[in-house]
Order: structure tokens, then C-alpha cells, then sequence
């Protein structure tokens, strides 16, 4: 293993991971709960064929512009990369110019062969037989110097994905699902965070029951200071003060920043220190010459599913039969629910669906809205006839339990 923290030693990086061949496994630690940014903190990259290489980002500011790196970042762009969960390392690893040619993803294969635990860790004891320690798994990696202990922790999670991969692929071919499989690692290559909405200040706790409006201003610009220092200090959002100290200064409304101070319910590390920043959003609130309506603005999204009962009858009878027959295709073919369709998609679907309520047409529009040709072939037909089910018998929705129906990120 070696560990790389200035741009001296990236030379034997470089020549070893492109003279290498086959899958380039990758791995990164970010700082999440610890800081505001996703940035990587630590890269850690093997072949097959070569040495661990663990690279600090972020100590040796010039380490992301040297030669050597970039030319390391040009080659990894044509390999076929082994990662684990990679929607969570895409985006940081994509934000320091390493882009993937191709991906095998363990976690999301693992899911597709059934095998009922899939972190890394209990994959790795459960087909390889190793038992991989995670005590460092929500360490704070902006911590300099890192500890020996961590590095060991973060060497050992690429040394055993070339093996997992194997190992994985032959469940897949055993099952005749390495096609699903390819057909998931290639839409990986375009993956892109879902964007955030403008109003996430609503998704505080207990705020949509709130019926004043200048109270919702009130924790929208809190909200939004607690969001700039975050991003000015890098110190993740929640670690200044929580929801609940918004919420609580919203409901209770201080009259001025002694109250605000005295508020036992207003905690935090940072409520008190940064007392006046808090303050000043208070006051800008209330200064305010227009406030916010009480309900969020509609979007060109669909209406919450939760609320589909009441107010588009039609829509829930045909996910809850959808979601009934998908359940059972998802048992037969030992692939989670949500890993053979989306909840998302399902939603859509379900709301606004074809005219053509067959299985071509149900089939068409699910390509539409993203789903692969193996989902399409697994679930078109159960989904056309649970929506015609729906359309002749209103009263055939299965019985749900109202909270097993808001599990799973909901189908």
C-alpha cells in the first residue's frame, strides 16, 4: 500500500495504474455529517495487477493539477471501473476529473442475484469468506494526518473488489441475469444526482402543519443562513443547529435576540456562537414584504402518492395492484422490488399512464420514463394487467397495511 500526499510521489501511481490491465478498482471517503461539501478526502485506487494506491486530495493543492495525475485520470477514462454502491462515489470522483469508461458495480450486482445482505462488508464475508472491520466507515476523512488504523480500514475495501466481482458474476451467469446486470452498469454511466429543490426548507419537521405564515418565513431564512455558513465554514448544516432549532424559532417567534438566546429549544453548536448570524435572519423575516404561501408551489411533478386515495382514486387502485403483482415477480425472480422497477417510475406510470393499456403500450412507456428492456420485459405484461384490472373493477385494489406501503422508498 501506498499512500500518496504529495506530487513527487505520483509518478509511480501513474506508471503503474496504466501499464496495468483489466478493472481499475476505486473507492473514495468523503466527510459526510462532518462537512457541507461531498468532496473526496481520499481516493483509493488498484488493479488487478498492481499495487493500493491511496491518494490525499487535498493536502498537496497541486496534486490535482500535476502532470502525472492528469494523465492517470485521461487512462482511467477508457477502464472499466469496480465500485461499490457507486452512485454515492460517482459524483465526487467525477468533481476531481476521474470519469469511469465502464463500471461494474458489486452492491447493485449483488441485489440482482439476490443475496440478501449487500454491504460491502457482509459481501465480502459472505462469498469470499474475509471479514472486512467498519469501524471507520463514518469517520470524519477531513481529519489530517489520517491515522494508520484508517488507512489499513481503506486499503482493504479496494483489495477485495476484483474478487467480488468475480465472484458475483458468477451468481449472475448462474442465474442468466448478467445481461440485467450490464444493462444497469451502462445507464451508471450516466448517473447524475437528482437536483435539489429550491424549497427544501419545507421538508423541516412538522413545518407543513404550520399555519402562519410570517412563522414559515421565519425558518426559510434561518434555513438559508444556516445553508451559507455551512457552505462558507464547510461544516455540515446540521452540525451548526438542527431542524428542530428552526422549527422552534419559527413557532415561537422571538421578539429579540435575548429571547432567542434564552430559548432552552433553540440548541446547537453553533447557536449561541453565531448568535447574531441567527439574529439577523430573524429580523429579515420579519421585515419581510412578502411571505410564503402555505403550501408549496406546485411543481411539474407528480402529486405525493401518500394522497392518492382521497384525491386521484383512480390512480392509487393501479399502483396498489401494480405494486401487488410486482411484488410477486420480485419474490419469484429474487430481485428487490425496487431494484425491478423503480418506485419512481411506477409512480409515474401509475398516474399517468398509457392509453393503450396493453403490453406494448405499458411497454412503450416505460422506456419513456428510463426503465431498462430486462424491467420492461419483467414487468410491462403484470403492469398492463393490473392497470386493466384497475379500470374494470374499482373495488379490486389488494388489501394494504397503510405502513407497509410506505416502505422501501415506496413502489
Amino acid at each position: 500500500m501506498h499512500f500518496i500526499t504529495e506530487v513527487s510521489q505520483l509518478d509511480q501511481v501513474a506508471e503503474q495504474l496504466i501499464s496495468s490491465t483489466g478493472q481499475i478498482a476505486i473507492d473514495a471517503e468523503r466527510a459526510s455529517g462532518y462537512k457541507y461539501s461531498q468532496r473526496a478526502y481520499l481516493i483509493q485506487l488498484r488493479a488487478k495487477d498492481s499495487d493500493i494506491f491511496l491518494i490525499d486530495p487535498v493536502s498537496d493543492p497541486g496534486i490535482l493539477t500535476a502532470k502525472p495525475y492528469l494523465e492517470l485520470a485521461a487512462a482511467l477514462k477508457d477502464r472499466e471501473w469496480i465500485l461499490h454502491a457507486a452512485t454515492q462515489d460517482l459524483a465526487c470522483l467525477e468533481e476531481i476529473n476521474l470519469r469511469p469508461g465502464a463500471i461494474f458495480d458489486t452492491e447493485l450486482a449483488a441485489r440482482l442475484a439476490g443475496v440478501p445482505r449487500v454491504g460491502l462488508g457482509a459481501l465480502a464475508e459472505s462469498l469470499l469468506k474475509v471479514r472486512l472491520a467498519k469501524e471507520h466507515s463514518a469517520a470524519d476523512w477531513s481529519t489530517r494526518p489520517l491515522p494508520a488504523s484508517w488507512l489499513n480500514y481503506a486499503a482493504l475495501d479496494v483489495d477485495v473488489l476484483h474478487e467480488l466481482a468475480d465472484a458475483v458474476k458468477t451468481l449472475l451467469d448462474a442465474q442468466g441475469k448478467w445481461q440485467w446486470a450490464a444493462e444497469e452498469f451502462e445507464t451508471l454511466l450516466s448517473f447524475k444526482p437528482k437536483p435539489q429543490r429550491p424549497d427544501r426548507w419545507r421538508g423541516i419537521a412538522g413545518l407543513n402543519k404550520v399555519q402562519d405564515r410570517l412563522s414559515l418565513e421565519i425558518a426559510r431564512q434561518l434555513w438559508l443562513a444556516r445553508e451559507e455558513l455551512a457552505q462558507k465554514i464547510d461544516v455540515a448544516a446540521g452540525r451548526l443547529i438542527p431542524d428542530s432549532s428552526i422549527f422552534a424559532a419559527a413557532t415561537e417567534k422571538p421578539k429579540t435576540k435575548p429571547e432567542l438566546a434564552s430559548m432552552k429549544s433553540f440548541s446547537g453548536r453553533a447557536s449561541r456562537s453565531y448568535l447574531d448570524h441567527w439574529w439577523d435572519a430573524v429580523q429579515f423575516a420579519n421585515k419581510a414584504s412578502e411571505l410564503p404561501s402555505l403550501r408549496a408551489e406546485k411543481t411539474d411533478a407528480i402529486p405525493n402518492h401518500r394522497n392518492w386515495i382521497n384525491k386521484f382514486p383512480d390512480a392509487d387502485r393501479r399502483l396498489k395492484l401494480a405494486k401487488f403483482s410486482l411484488q410477486q415477480i420480485s419474490e419469484q425472480l429474487a430481485v428487490p422490488l425496487e431494484n425491478l422497477l423503480s418506485p419512481d417510475t411506477l409512480r409515474q406510470l401509475s398516474f399517468s399512464p398509457p392509453e393503450n393499456l396493453t403490453e406494448d403500450g405499458v411497454a412503450i412507456k416505460l422506456m419513456e420514463l428510463g426503465a431498462r428492456p430486462w424491467q420492461v420485459n419483467q414487468t410491462a405484461s403484470a403492469i398492463a394487467a393490473a392497470f386493466s384490472l384497475a379500470e374494470k373493477s374499482p373495488a379490486a385494489s389488494p388489501a394494504a397495511d397503510p405502513q407497509e406501503s410506505d416502505e422501501r422508498e415506496e413502489l
